[in-house]
């Protein structure tokens, strides 16, 4: 029941001190990629200046190879994650079989696990198998999280869908295809979109089951973990930092419109 009573003042002193405790070590980024200050961090800055995006976009070559492979995986990882877990959703959500509930326990339990027992069992399975590091494997490492989020929304959205819209479009003559794309895709649509773009985001700032499965190979977070431990000039690793916030708060915000009015964001708080 909505209420039109204000809430109090120690509520209200409680619900900014939270979050201000989740978000000011955000905005600290962002103020320390614009300080003049290049090897430690002082508070408040000695100075401000611009200069560190011109370098990070001029002057670092190095920052580039990291972005491009982290996008290729980001990618590929949620194209995969969108088909696989999208049949995945149909065939739990329109069929009952023996251990289906516990095949469903199976598909989430990568997102359950810890990050460092996936990154430890996969780079183990490469081993045996004999296959060596490369875009592949991290892909692969990806996937394995990316699939649950997609399915999550896919099968919300199923199990919301009637079946009887499908029996009707196959009694109006309509073939698998066309109920496909007339039927199923205009309701699984948004769904979809929002799975695939917490996917993307998610794979795209994805550290602890990469440096499992990268090899040798750097992609843009592990990047920045290195400048961290490593330091040549903090600020460009700041200026990094927006980027990666950009790259994965965007397609976390319109995930979060396009399906706010519904549950079909289930398992996306990965």
């Amino acid at each position: 029941m909505h209420s039109d009573a204000r809430p109090s003042k120690g509520l209200t002193i409680a619900a900014v001190g939270g979050l201000l405790f989740l978000h000011l070590p955000i905005l600290l980024i962002f103020l320390y990629a614009f300080t003049t200050e290049e090897r430690t961090y002082q508070f408040p800055p000695p100075g401000l200046t611009v200069e560190w995006f011109k370098v990070a976009w001029f002057d670092r070559p190095d920052i580039w190879p990291p972005l491009y492979l982290s996008l290729r995986v980001a990618t590929v990882s949620t194209l995969l994650a969108m088909i696989l877990g999208t049949l995945i959703a149909a065939a739990m959500a329109r069929t009952r079989f023996f251990g289906r509930e516990q095949i469903a326990l199976l598909i989430v339990l990568p997102i359950a696990l810890p990050g460092v027992i996936t990154g430890m069992s996969l780079r183990s399975a490469f081993a045996v198998m004999d296959i060596p590091f490369s875009t592949f494997t991290i892909v692969l490492g990806h996937a394995t999280f990316c699939i649950v989020i997609v399915y999550n929304n896919a099968v919300a959205r199923f199990r919301r869908l009637s079946g009887g819209v499908m029996e009707a479009s196959a009694d109006l003559g309509a073939n698998s295809f066309q109920t496909f794309r007339h039927v199923l895709m205009p309701n699984l649509g948004t769904a979809l979109l929002a799975g695939g773009m917490l996917a993307f985001a998610l794979s795209f700032d994805e550290v602890i089951v990469t440096t499992f499965t990268a090899g040798q190979q750097s992609t843009l977070p592990i990047w920045m973990l290195n400048e961290l431990v490593r330091p040549r000039q903090r600020p460009v690793t700041n200026v990094v930092a927006i980027v990666v916030f950009v790259a994965t708060f965007f397609p976390i915000l319109m995930a979060y419109y396009l399906t706010r009015g519904g549950s079909e964001t289930a398992g996306g708080g990965k």
